[in-house]
């Protein structure tokens, strides 16, 4: 049910760009029923469905951590989009991560993975470099034996 959302705005987003760029009436956002909308028309849209929307990282865990930055809001929704954008930034780091890991096995093959499905673990070696190309270093702690 998530991912429809997000295309719904995807695909309304193509359309009232495309509908205000090639329909040369000077209407912004002229959509196919004629209607006009404002420019924070599709934010307030947005805003509404982020009410219906459970986003992955539960809403305590979100508002412990804005009260812990000292951010106070009792607007249920504005911690649902700062849940939904940690989301994102998550699962971009992961992804970049999965291609790091793809780029360092593709140059080491091995015979037992040709025929199957391979599966990848998320490693220090590979979180490393997704991470840094945010601006966010990580170390490996001193291991003392």
């Amino acid at each position: 049910m998530r991912p429809v959302v997000f295309s719904i705005y995807h695909n309304r987003f193509e359309k009232m760009n495309s509908g205000s760029m090639n329909s040369g009436d000077g209407e912004m956002g002229m959509g196919a029923s004629g209607e006009g909308k404002t420019a924070g028309q599709p934010l307030s849209d947005f805003l509404l469905h982020l009410e219906d929307y459970s986003p992955t990282i539960p809403d305590a865990v979100t508002a412990f951590y804005l009260q812990t930055a000292g951010f106070e809001t009792t607007d249920p929704r504005i911690i649902r989009l700062v849940s939904l954008a940690a989301q994102k930034f998550v699962s971009d780091v992961a992804n970049d991560a999965l291609q790091h890991c793809k780029t360092r096995g593709a140059s080491q093959t091995s015979k037992t993975s040709k025929g199957k499905d391979r599966r990848y673990t998320l490693t220090m070696e590979d979180l490393t470099p997704a991470l840094a190309d945010y601006g966010i270093t990580v170390k490996k702690p001193h291991y003392f034996v």
